[in-house]
């Protein structure tokens, strides 16, 4: 298109039930206003082992826009870029904690340090990313820019009955790390209800719940359409999380209209807003009275429902969409 800004998204190579990011930028894409003209590149190879991270790198140089944007969990490809012309999304800072002392240094240098040095700018997608990032690289504050995810549009207002005698309480990932399993396990012990769990459970996960006596279901690598009929055939979201760099989950059940218990740390109380039942992710009891509260009190579920629907508009993809186009010509305009 004549006059129009070229710009590359840099995306990676993704696996079985890993392409949240993807699905992201595809549909902030489908938003960006007439000016801005997207290509996609996609790494060759998964971001494993050596080799195939380097050939990712060489062949990104082939690949470049008036703008280069890598859009998350590919740092590297930054390195071989023009600087001046390259935007970085960083999604979370969580894989740092989970290393030894000096793989950790490793990690911080090739995965933040050198990446975001050789960006122009970046972008993380709450302010609580923002805050764990300057933990760990020194960088201008102000070239750090917080531009949260946007909800698919597919995520629209389903009404139905909540069932107060036997609700289905959707649970939206397993990792061992931060989704909280198995405290959210001990919170249903008692409670009637049939938890739906989207994600690969462990063997101890499946043990520590079925000695809970829960009635559940186990959903692997959905595609978008049954992951929104998941959401719609759910009564409520428990999204206890310890750690998000966002915590899209939160945004989806307010679309679909369905209330949401979540934790108070990190990312998740910015992304919900007054959307959400907060609870302390590390009391048992605490989310347990969440889940209650919203099984036994019709008032304030409805609330929050409302507020859900509120509360999406911040987060619709034209609007995200906006914000990064402003960016992109901010750029585009600095190197012509």
């Amino acid at each position: 298109m004549k006059g129009s800004i070229k710009v590359t998204h840099y995306q990676r190579r993704s696996v079985p039930g890993a392409f949240s990011v993807e699905r992201l930028f595809s549909d902030i894409r489908t938003a960006m206003p007439p000016d801005i003209h997207v290509k996609v590149h996609t790494s060759r190879f998964i971001s494993q082992g050596l080799w195939g991270r380097i050939w990712n790198i060489l062949e990104a140089v082939f690949f470049q826009g008036e703008i280069n944007h890598v859009t998350g969990d590919v740092h590297f490809l930054t390195f071989l870029l023009r600087r001046r012309r390259t935007v970085l999304t960083v999604l979370d800072c969580v894989s740092i904690e989970r290393l030894a002392r000096f793989e950790r240094w490793m990690l911080k240098l090739i995965w933040y340090v050198l990446p975001i040095h050789c960006s122009r700018v970046v972008t993380v997608i709450s302010s609580s990313t923002k805050r764990e990032l300057l933990k760990v690289v020194k960088f201008d504050p102000n070239e750090i820019h917080v531009i949260h995810c946007c909800v698919s549009a597919c995520f629209t207002p389903n009404l139905r009955p909540f069932n107060t005698t036997r609700p289905r309480v959707l649970q939206i990932g397993t990792g061992p790390y931060n989704k909280n399993v198995s405290r959210v396990a001990a919170a249903l012990d008692g409670i009637p209800c049939r938890w739906v769990i989207v994600g690969r459970l462990s063997a101890e996960q499946v043990a520590d719940i079925e000695s809970h006596n829960i009635e559940y279901e186990n959903h692997l690598d959905l595609g978008d359409e049954a992951l929104l009929a998941t959401y719609q055939q759910a009564d409520m979201l428990v999204f206890a999380s310890t750690y998000e760099g966002f915590g899209l989950p939160i945004l989806e059940a307010n679309a679909v209209g369905r209330p949401v218990v979540t934790s108070t740390l990190y990312s998740m109380p910015e992304v919900a807003g007054d959307a959400a039942c907060f609870v302390d992710p590390y009391d048992v009891a605490c989310i347990r009275a969440g889940i209650q509260r919203i099984i036994n009190d019709a008032n304030y579920r409805d609330r929050l429902v409302q507020a859900g629907y509120r509360n999406i508009e911040r987060f619709r993809p034209s609007v995200i969409a906006e914000q990064y186009s402003n960016l992109y010509r901010r750029i585009y305009r600095e190197n012509t």
